[in-house]
């Protein structure tokens, strides 16, 4: 379907814009924080996209970024969640401030976000905790494939990715990449496996 939409922004609303692209107006759905992040009218902007449809309804929700449109799309998976209000979430509260308050288990900075009750953060601390960092791109590391089986063990990525850094820094015995490979490894787990 759509990926993003590049236009001239013709106008902002509270919770919308409108985008003009080869002579199609789009109206298009936004978390307040991303149209502030997004130029003025009569500027181009790159609009992440998502398409919602059923029967009786089309709407087009646009994002500032694709991890912020990633971040929509884990909402609706929350019971309880829809269209609406996953738009209306993400309009108060930035995506680090999301990541961290899932990770951290911080009801109360999730119930300060205008219309979010107690038992919808409960459940989107349930459903979501380890997922939106777990969805970011993972930093550029010669060890990638390392992190990606520490994970596949059940490990956090960004501990495992920590860990890794953390024995590299000690790791000073010469050998092949693979012998190297295979002690960072086993030192990134015990690492991970004394921090429990």
């Amino acid at each position: 379907m759509f990926n993003s939409l590049r236009g001239i922004i013709t106008e902002k609303t509270a919770d919308a814009l409108f985008l003009l692209t080869g002579g199609i107006e789009w109206e298009i759905s936004v978390p307040a924080i991303d149209l502030g992040k997004l130029p003025a009218a009569g500027n181009e902007a790159r609009i992440f996209t998502w398409l919602y449809h059923r029967e009786d309804q089309m709407k087009l929700f646009g994002f500032s970024g694709n991890e912020r449109r990633s971040a929509f799309l884990e909402l609706l998976k929350v019971e309880g969640i829809g269209p609406k209000g996953a738009l209306k979430i993400l309009g108060g509260i930035n995506q680090d401030d999301l990541e961290k308050a899932l990770e951290t288990e911080d009801l109360a900075r999730l119930e300060a976000v205008p219309g979010l009750g107690k038992k919808t953060a409960q459940k989107m601390i349930l459903a979501l905790k380890g997922k939106l960092v777990q969805a970011k791109v993972i930093p550029v590391t010669p060890y990638g494939e390392l992190a990606e089986a520490l994970v596949g063990m059940g490990f956090d990525r960004k501990a495992a990715i920590d860990a890794l850094a953390k024995a590299e820094a000690v790791l000073t015995e010469p050998g092949s990449t693979a012998d190297k490979e295979k002690l960072l490894f086993k030192q990134a787990i015990v690492y991970l496996s004394s921090a429990n």
